[in-house]
């Protein structure tokens, strides 16, 4: 029997988004064709049509600039570093292996569940331009850590890290596979903890090749890079937007995107990173999952670079993060369905009633796909 792909889950919204992985979606509509059932609740009608066209947008102050100070001091806090002694940024260390090294290099931070973050996840604004750009309410956020880099030198030169000429590229890339037929839907987002300046580096992008993507690719030779686009910067221009301290960028995966270096004397670049995804309550493992790393504290597993602080773990310092009514539903400890009404109990009848199970199984055979939805693959 040939291999039909992974299984795909169908998000807990009107709106058929399916995915295997809570990443990335099949969709009938692409994102930019998305022609809105929803009022727009943070996004002005030129904000969304910007949307569409560049695949980005910035929201203004989605969350205070004293709560991005205080995420900023964090981030600094974690890692034993003084903003003011230079020195202690690039301290000799022993990594893990390779890829420690190379997130030390681009800057990441190895907190996940502090409530700071918890508290930019949970604010009503951030939540709200989600909610626009899916034109779904029923969303789960990512789990996912903090950005500070300063100055790419010493031990944080982007030289340490090993170049490739295919593939992933901190430089420029997309997030998902763009030679695909049937192009996934993606979203990812950063919240600005201090403002950009001129040569600290930080999100860039190429809006111009996202608007003529379509016609961009039909001159492409077969075989070409999924994910590094080959393109020349004169005629697909790279920009970086302007943030201010409490901004939040989002951004579709179809947008060719990358880090610049960090190029200044002094300064530090410093984002959270913070995205939403139609949730994916039926698939059950990965709910689990996602609520098993907030009680614990524990690393999230949805990504394998994802590695946990290796001197001091985020579990031996703090507790887990409060949750508004809100923070539950996008975490996945509760539901955004409203729960079913208990059905009357049958007389005479006692246990369990054939075709039913005790709590957290599935009956044989049950899957996640409902009655009458296309049988969608991420291999279509």
């Amino acid at each position: 029997m040939p291999d039909s792909g992974p299984y795909l889950y169908r998000a807990a919204s009107d709106t058929p988004y399916f995915s295997a992985d809570g990443e990335s979606y099949l969709a009938r509509t692409p994102l930019r064709d998305i022609r809105k059932s929803r009022p727009l609740r943070v996004l002005s009608q030129d904000d969304y049509a910007f949307w569409q066209t560049y695949g980005y947008v910035v929201v203004r102050e989605a969350i205070p600039a004293q709560a991005a100070a205080q995420l900023l001091d964090f981030a600094w806090d974690f890692q034993g570093l003084d903003p003011d002694r230079p020195e202690t940024w690039y301290a000799d260390r022993e990594f893990r292996s390779d890829l420690d090294r190379d997130l030390h290099v681009y800057g990441f931070v190895e907190a996940y569940q502090h409530q700071l973050l918890w508290d930019s996840r949970q604010t009503r604004r951030v939540y709200d331009a989600f909610a626009d750009v899916w034109d779904c309410d029923e969303l789960w956020v990512t789990l996912d850590r903090l950005n500070l880099n300063p100055p790419n030198v010493g031990n944080r030169s982007r030289t340490l890290v090993e170049p490739t000429d295919t593939g992933f590229d901190i430089e420029l890339h997309w997030d998902v596979d763009t030679t695909l037929a049937v192009l996934p839907q993606r979203v990812q987002g950063i919240i600005a903890l201090n403002d950009t300046r001129p040569g600290h580096g930080g999100f860039q992008c190429a809006p111009d090749l996202f608007r003529d993507f379509e016609k961009w690719k039909l001159d492409q030779p077969a075989g070409r890079d999924p994910i590094r686009p080959n393109t020349d910067r004169a005629e697909f221009p790279v920009v970086r937007p302007e943030l201010a301290a409490g901004d939040l960028l989002i951004w579709n995966g179809l947008l060719a995107h990358g880090v610049a270096a960090n190029a200044s004397e002094d300064g530090v670049r410093a984002v959270q990173y913070l995205a939403m995804m139609p949730a994916l309550e039926e698939h059950e493992r990965l709910r689990r999952s996602r609520v098993e790393s907030w009680r614990t504290l524990s690393t999230p597993d949805w990504n394998a670079t994802l590695l946990g602080d290796a001197r001091r773990h985020e579990s031996e310092r703090y507790g887990p993060a409060a949750l508004t009514g809100l923070g539950r539903k996008l975490l996945g400890l509760d539901s955004w369905r409203p729960p079913a009404p208990d059905p009357a109990p049958d007389a005479g009848t006692a246990g369990t009633a054939a075709g039913e199970t005790a709590e957290g199984e599935t009956p044989a055979g049950e899957t996640g796909q409902r009655s009458g939805e296309p049988a969608w693959h991420a291999s279509a």
